[in-house]
């Protein structure tokens, strides 16, 4: 298995790899650190009541929930949705549930309230 290869993350293969810190109540394990001309790509896990505050996409995101609900102020995304966050859009995130998602982000995204 390559250093970027995780299988079986749709039937819970996510559960023994090793997540460190990222936000409060939200957790990361890297798959691919972001470079100068490469997408980050990582698994979040969000605690239930977990939340990012609003912020901006500076390049494309894309999400796939692999377990739980993640919301957003446009809805809430159930195992299995796959979401695409436009550059420039806004918007807040939370699980009231806890969640995990597989997400890839073109660039980091700018924080606008704490």
């Amino acid at each position: 298995m390559s250093e970027t290869t995780r299988e079986k993350l749709t039937d819970g293969g996510w559960r023994s790899l090793e997540f460190g810190p990222f936000r409060q109540g939200v957790t990361i394990h890297w798959i691919h650190h972001f470079d100068t001309d490469q997408p980050g790509v990582a698994l979040l896990k969000y605690e239930p009541g977990a939340t990012v505050p609003h912020h901006r996409h500076e390049g494309l995101e894309t999400i796939l929930v692999l377990d739980g609900i993640q919301c957003d102020e446009a809805g809430a995304y159930g195992q299995g949705s796959y979401i695409v966050n436009a550059v420039g859009t806004e918007h807040s995130v939370w699980s009231d549930t806890g969640c995990v998602v597989l997400i890839q982000w073109d660039r980091p995204v700018k924080i606008l309230g704490e």
